[in-house]
């Protein structure tokens, strides 16, 4: 069952991922520029509490330092490919490895 969930967050993952790539890729081609969507501007949109939420988090349970480096490394790069990241990370979470053996074993 847990593996079940942790499948569907990535299906879940990689469809935003998909429909950011593409805003970016539209947002790109009318500029005739590559723009880029930072993660930081996408996860406002969408939501600006949680964002706020998660420093609040981050700070008393890892401290300071902890939120710095999300907020330096982890924020500001592409929408698009953290939610790639984070579908990978689901999708080997809940991968389930084939049976040495083959299909038919016992």
């Amino acid at each position: 069952m847990v593996r079940f969930l942790f499948r569907v967050l990535s299906l879940l993952a990689l469809c935003v991922a998909v429909v950011l790539g593409v805003i970016d890729a539209i947002a790109s081609v009318s500029a005739s520029e590559v723009i880029l969507t930072p993660l930081s501007e996408a996860w406002i949109g969408a939501h600006p509490g949680s964002l706020m939420t998660l420093e609040e988090l981050v700070v008393t349970r890892l401290g300071d330092g902890a939120w710095l480096a999300v907020r330096d490394v982890v924020l500001p790069q592409p929408a698009f490919a953290a939610m790639l990241v984070l579908s990978l990370a689901f999708w080997m979470i809940g991968y389930k490895k084939p049976l040495p053996a083959g299909r038919f074993a016992a």
